[in-house]
């Protein structure tokens, strides 16, 4: 059965032997390597090989025809590969369930494309309605501060970051109204903190400040994950390259992982400034913190109550507050 739902197209092979869920983005189709191993019944190992060729040989570019995306029930992130790279691999295979796929896949985005549009302007009409609002409360916020008529340092800290964020809130008018560009972010050779290090700061800080057994006190391996994850590649490339990246996604992930008994937004915290001043990179040039103590706690309780599917915006702020260019 083929059907479209949402940004989920269900495809099955003629045969019936192989079912999928397609992921719609971008005007294509989008399938992991697992998917593909799947849809053309060879090894990993093959699909793999025919990948690293087509790449290799200019068929297809890394940045335009492969994405990471999220799956269901993972924060880790999965390699998908788009219709150009499923259609290479399956002319190198000689698969004629590629041929069958490209067909079916080009009538689904037809389909889709149809469809679609007059939603989509709808929504940006509804967006650029929605990001004038905002333009405006965040000038209203910013005389508020400016005013200092705020009483409390988390409502401070949040209209700070209103403020400091609102060029980032412009350049969307220059990406269809719902994309946000991480620009001005650093790419250095940067020092690894490990989990020995990581747990042994934690340490020092319950014993320092008198914070009781629970505090830091893990219920898995989850925080050894939230570190081990900002330094991961793929193809010998890092995914989050830059200190800012991943300053951003180690906040993220020790505040949403719930490693600990007691203390976990104070210790995302306290880790997210102790990995910047590692990387000597925790203040500006004119000696001020990139982002200042109330705007991190109000930050990190914003991670905290925010949704899943939020995520990506989530880091995306942190990184635009702390990047180079906002330096």
């Amino acid at each position: 059965m083929n059907e479209s739902n949402g940004q989920i197209a269900f495809y099955q092979t003629d045969d019936g032997q192989v079912q999928l869920e397609v992921a719609l983005e971008q005007d294509t189709v989008w399938l992991s390597q697992a998917q593909m191993v799947e849809l053309f019944g060879r090894d990993q190992s093959v699909v793999s090989r025919h990948i690293r060729n087509a790449l290799a040989e200019g068929e297809v570019v890394e940045k335009s025809n492969m994405q990471k995306m999220h799956i269901a029930n993972s924060d880790r992130l999965v390699a998908f590969y788009d219709l150009d790279v499923v259609i290479s691999v399956g002319y190198r295979i000689k698969s004629e369930r590629g041929v069958q796929f490209r067909r079916w896949a080009t009538n689904v985005l037809r389909q889709h494309l149809v469809q679609g549009y007059t939603l989509n302007q709808q929504r940006l009409d509804a967006q650029q309605e929605k990001l004038d609002d905002l333009k405006q409360a965040i000038a209203l916020s910013a005389r508020l501060i400016h005013n200092k008529s705020l009483s409390t340092d988390e409502s401070r800290g949040i209209l700070a970051i209103l403020e400091k964020y609102s060029h980032a809130l412009t350049v969307l008018d220059d990406y269809d109204h719902q994309r946000l560009q991480v620009v001005g972010t650093r790419t250095l050779a940067l020092l690894r903190i490990t989990y020995d290090e990581a747990m042994g700061q934690i340490r020092l800080w319950r014993g320092k400040e008198n914070l009781g057994g629970l505090f830091g006190n893990e219920k898995d391996d989850s925080f050894k994950s939230s570190l081990e994850t900002i330094y991961q590649t793929f193809d010998g490339k890092e995914l989050y390259p830059s200190i800012e990246e991943k300053a951003a996604n180690l906040l993220y992930f020790i505040v949403k992982n719930h490693s600990f008994t007691d203390g976990n937004k104070r210790i995302a915290a306290a880790i997210f400034v102790w990995f910047l001043e590692r990387q000597d990179f925790l203040y500006n040039a004119d000696g001020e913190k990139r982002i200042a103590d109330n705007a991190l706690v109000a930050f990190t309780l914003l991670i905290a109550e925010s949704k899943p599917d939020e995520r990506e915006i989530m880091v995306k702020v942190i990184i635009n507050l702390i990047n180079g260019k906002n330096a």
